[in-house]
């Protein structure tokens, strides 16, 4: 997928990502597999410790957020807004290092929660951009 970084993979597509990596029951246990592995993993320590140390507000909206994002219903939108997400992280120091350990986060995530190679594939690279997007220092 070649995307703006902040826009959503294909939603005009009937066939969303949202429905082919089987909807509200798979974006939930993806993300809620995203956040135990960064609360576990020593390797996201870096990005951890930018999060609170109860996590449950953040994995909610990030299943909000994911959920319009990958084609569902916009439930983030519905519930506060347009995503800002850039502004909504500028309080946060985000370099590549704290980019790269999202995304081994989520990517463990999605090995273990997203059968679909090809479909997996393409929500890496469109991930990795929207990772990338939400750095704001430098290297």
């Amino acid at each position: 997928m070649n995307l703006p970084p902040n826009e959503p993979p294909n939603v005009k597509d009937p066939t969303t990502p949202y429905a082919l990596m089987g909807g509200e029951p798979t974006v939930r246990a993806l993300v809620k597999r995203f956040y135990e592995l960064m609360d576990t993993l020593p390797e996201a320590y870096g990005i951890r410790k930018l999060h609170p140390a109860d996590l449950s507000t953040s994995e909610d909206k990030l299943y909000l957020y994911l959920t319009g994002w990958l084609g569902g219903p916009q439930l983030y939108v519905e519930k506060f807004g347009h995503p800002r997400l850039r502004g909504r992280h500028l309080p946060f120091a985000i370099g590549g290092e704290e980019a790269k350990q999202w995304m081994l986060c989520m990517r463990q995530a999605m090995t273990e929660c997203i059968a679909n190679e090809i479909l997996r594939d393409k929500l890496d690279k469109a991930l990795t951009d929207l990772a990338e997007f939400m750095r704001n220092q430098a290297d």
